[in-house]
């Protein structure tokens, strides 16, 4: 079970998009997250009359380190860590450290 899944609620904690909140798009598998509006780059596309893509520079997101954000806790207001629970009926739930909430309802 990870730390972190597609769409947790997550904030960044480190970089220069530090403090910024979003939604976890997409987990990629070499440990890496794509969040929604972070970490966002201009980049310079050629068109592709064949896809149907116009050239032109285009903002897309880039992949951050999952090391570089953390699970937002609403109680807290800011990033938790994470820890696991096995719940009475067997089940293995993802908790908050700090107040021993269960994430996964």
């Amino acid at each position: 079970m990870q730390k972190i899944k597609k769409g947790d609620d997550v904030i960044v904690i480190t970089g220069r998009d530090k403090g910024k909140r979003g939604t976890v798009r997409q987990i990629l598998a070499d440990s890496q997250v794509l969040v929604e509006n972070v970490n966002m780059v201009k980049k310079h596309q050629k068109a592709n009359p064949q896809k149907g893509q116009a050239g032109g520079i285009i903002e897309k997101e880039m992949p951050l380190s999952i090391s570089n954000v953390a699970l937002f806790n609403p109680q807290k207001g800011a990033g938790d860590r994470v820890g696991f629970k096995t719940l009475d009926d067997g089940r293995k739930v993802r908790v908050f450290k700090s107040n021993g909430e269960v994430v996964d309802v």
